[in-house]
């Protein structure tokens, strides 16, 4: 599978009460295809995997694939701390259509390179899907090092890596070392140096409401070779991705940015809480901001 463009984490709406907001949820898909984005992934950390029940997960691989309709790539993640429990949501997206899966270290065990090898190829050989791995040594406190990179590679399935270490010499290792996985950013702040090194790809959580931003990077740097164009639609992107980055108050942004876009998202799954109104007003505001900043980028580059 090549993976090529933007793909979004697709954030899950609640109610007042904290239930899915299936409705909603549909709506996110449509205006995210609509908008021209390439693939979309459940159950990634911006769709709150982690404050969700198994039954959840499995029906939200279902729900997506049917509202998809096979017209844009279907990702599901694997994220859980038990290898069992990553293969059963494999075999569910599996079942449920899914064209890949998002396979990330498991959380708090703290395991070696070989250990995450073992659960990556435990994913496999129930799924026998493609995958793009998930590094993210700051919430998993381990990297997916030269040992477990190895070990992968002699199953064709793993793919790609979305590389969200922040480390740019892990971005480089891979770039030069490991040409056989496609590179994907997964460091917003970093995508202007991720497209630099070939990536193709960039898994981005802001695209849930900004998608036209983000396309107007990709287009810039991985279509077009622009990079003169590139930097200048990033320097506008930046702020919006320091408030993302900004107080432990991520997922809450994104769903509100979201909303701002007509489609309440409800508030996130304790023990987070919504954003306050200054940070609202914040978030809207540096919004307004960035789209003016790129649309007039965009209308000189025509």
């Amino acid at each position: 599978m090549k993976f090529e463009g933007i793909y979004t984490p697709v954030v899950t709406p609640y109610d007042s009460d904290h239930a899915i907001d299936e409705t909603a949820f549909a709506a996110v898909i449509e205006h995210l295809i609509a908008a021209g984005v390439h693939g979309l992934i459940v159950a990634g950390t911006t769709g709150e995997y982690y404050a969700q029940t198994s039954e959840e997960r499995i029906r939200l691989m279902g729900l997506a694939a049917e509202i998809i309709g096979g017209r844009q790539p279907l990702i599901v993640g694997t994220g859980a701390i038990r290898t069992e429990d990553s293969v059963l949501f494999a075999r569910e997206a599996k079942k449920a259509g899914a064209n890949a899966l998002l396979v990330a270290t498991p959380p708090y065990a703290y395991p070696t390179g070989r250990e995450i090898a073992l659960h990556a190829l435990a994913i496999d050989r129930e799924a026998n899907l493609p995958v793009m791995l998930y590094n993210y040594p700051g919430r998993m406190s381990v990297n997916m090092d030269e040992e477990t990179l190895d070990r992968l590679g002699r199953s064709p399935n793993f793919c790609a890596i979305k590389e969200s270490s922040g480390d740019p010499n892990r971005l480089h290792m891979l770039a030069r070392d490991y040409p056989n996985i496609q590179l994907s950013c997964g460091m917003d702040d970093q995508a202007l140096e991720f497209f630099a090194w070939g990536a193709r790809s960039w898994v981005c959580a802001g695209s849930n409401f900004a998608p036209e931003a983000h396309l107007a990077l990709y287009r810039a740097c991985a279509v077009d070779g622009d990079f003169t164009r590139g930097r200048r639609i990033m320097s506008a992107m930046l702020p919006l991705m320091r408030v993302l980055e900004q107080g432990g108050k991520f997922v809450q942004c994104i769903k509100h940015g979201v909303t701002l876009r007509g489609i309440d998202c409800g508030p996130p799954r304790r023990p987070l809480q919504p954003l306050n109104k200054d940070d609202k007003r914040a978030l809207a505001e540096v919004i307004r901001t960035m789209d003016r900043a790129i649309a007039q980028i965009e209308e000189e580059s025509r």
